[in-house]
């Protein structure tokens, strides 16, 4: 995840000044959007990490709340008002609350540093996952590969003994036969030399694997397994 980015959602500037002013002091200050209640939240959740909600109009509230509960559990609300708060807790289980009371800064940094590094760890998580999944396709066709090898190369063999043996009798093939068998052949070649290299790099890539499995054998060995 690149700087994160945050956004505050209230139509009283000196919340938003509050909290950008105290989270300077800390070592990661995320990137700030600043927005009243006013203005359309046409925002990308995937590219959110977390959303502050405080001092909006009782109108709006809803509404903001709605548009932002994609977020889920990077969305925290503030609200000098109990009542509020609760209302906000049962129709919104996954936004967080605060109440707005003493130290209420201090409280709000610390909740939404946690919050950023979640989305951080989610996003860690995520590239992992596409990660693994993309390697587990290149291995199905690496496998694939191997099984079809002895194949292609059978097939490689009679294309080539074949082509081979019409190119040896010259009087038998028109100019243009010739030269579309001598592409056929070059092609096939070329084919070969490619499987020669896999089989090569597969021979490689054993022999870096070896002290890896030696040292799982010992292991499952001294395992009982």
């Amino acid at each position: 995840m690149e700087q994160p980015a945050a956004l505050i959602v209230s139509d009283d500037p000196e919340f938003a000044r509050a909290i950008t002013s105290r989270w300077q002091l800390e070592r990661t200050v995320p990137t700030f959007t600043l927005m009243t209640s006013d203005i359309r939240l046409g925002f990308d959740p995937e590219s959110l990490h977390l959303a502050i909600v405080g001092r909006v109009r009782g109108p709006a509230l809803s509404p903001v709340l709605e548009a932002l509960a994609a977020v889920g559990n990077r969305v925290v609300f503030l609200s000098e008002n109990t009542t509020t708060l609760q209302t906000v807790r049962d129709r919104w289980p996954n936004i967080i609350t605060l109440r707005q009371q003493e130290n209420w800064l201090d409280t709000l940094v610390l909740v939404g540093s946690e919050a950023l590094y979640r989305a951080h760890a989610e996003a860690r998580a995520q590239h992992a996952e596409k990660l693994g999944s993309l390697l587990e396709h290149e291995a199905t066709l690496g496998r694939y590969m191997l099984e079809m090898r002895h194949s292609l190369n059978n097939m490689l063999t009679a294309t080539l003994g074949n082509s081979e043996l019409l190119l040896l009798e010259p009087g038998s093939l028109s100019a243009p036969a010739r030269a579309q068998i001598e592409t056929i052949r070059n092609m096939a070649l070329r084919i070969h030399e490619i499987l020669r290299r896999f089989s090569s790099l597969e021979k490689e890539l054993s022999v870096e694997a070896w002290p890896e499995r030696k040292q799982q054998s010992g292991q499952r060995a001294a395992a009982g397994i």
